[in-house]
């Protein structure tokens, strides 16, 4: 950890990973459609495989091949594919249309809110998500998670981690990049956010990728923070 050259007035927050357990959301929601619904499949794979196709179609959108699709159409088109793969053929549109929101309905690592709450005393705090805006709000109030304010990469139309997305967010907070800090659990995007100018904060999060899945949690010298969760960031920080 470096000193910060500046005070740092707001915190934006990677979510899917960083604030809300994609994964066993996921899991939970789609096993109770099965038993719902009767279908036997395996939804560990199935969550897995979906959010396995979450880069390659931000990648074809950021490179011009396809058009500029927001991530419930991406997640909408990825999942169209899954269905039959894993055999899964009885659902209704509207089922499907549901399902495809459970993006939606993600639930928050256990200690999020005191977190997000505790440093929301000392900063502004905002999403800076790839998520679009309606399933950002849609989460918030699911989750009952207290931003400040909601951003998003549809508002820029660009993805992570190309640099409109970081320096746009510090415009529109109407700060200078170097009063704004990342927080994120993964280090590809604190790294983007670093070159923009921007802080960054690494907040450990070892079970995203499920049980079986070793992530580097390593703490870096080159971030700002490294924390062990949201608590353990606004303790820090406080200091």
């Amino acid at each position: 950890m470096h000193a910060l050259p500046r005070r740092i007035r707001a915190l934006l927050f990677d979510v899917f990973g960083t604030v809300v357990d994609w994964r066993g959301s996921i899991i939970r929601e789609c096993r109770a459609l099965g038993r719902k619904k009767r279908i036997a499949a395996d939804w560990d794979a199935f969550a897995d495989a979906w959010r396995a196709g979450y880069r390659p179609a931000m990648a074809r959108v950021r490179s011009g091949e396809l058009p500029w699709m927001n991530i419930d159409q991406l997640h909408r088109m990825i999942l169209d594919g899954l269905l039959p793969r894993f055999g899964i053929d009885t659902l209704t549109e509207d089922e499907i249309d549901h399902l495809n929101r459970v993006w939606h309905r993600l639930e928050p690592w256990p200690e999020a809110r005191r977190g997000l709450t505790l440093l929301k005393r000392r900063h502004v705090i905002a999403t800076l998500s790839n998520g679009n805006v309606a399933l950002l709000v849609n989460m918030a109030k699911h989750a009952r998670l207290p931003w400040d304010t909601v951003l998003s990469a549809e508002l820029f139309q660009h993805y992570k981690p190309d640099p409109e997305i970081y320096l746009g967010a510090a415009a529109l907070l109407g700060l200078e990049p170097s009063e704004v800090m990342l927080v994120a659990a993964h280090k590809d995007d604190l790294r983007a956010a670093q070159a923009c100018g921007l802080a960054a904060a690494f907040v450990r999060r070892p079970r995203e990728q499920g049980p079986k899945v070793k992530l580097d949690v390593a703490a870096a010298p080159s971030f700002d923070y490294n924390a062990r969760d949201f608590v353990d960031l606004a303790r820090k920080m406080a200091r």
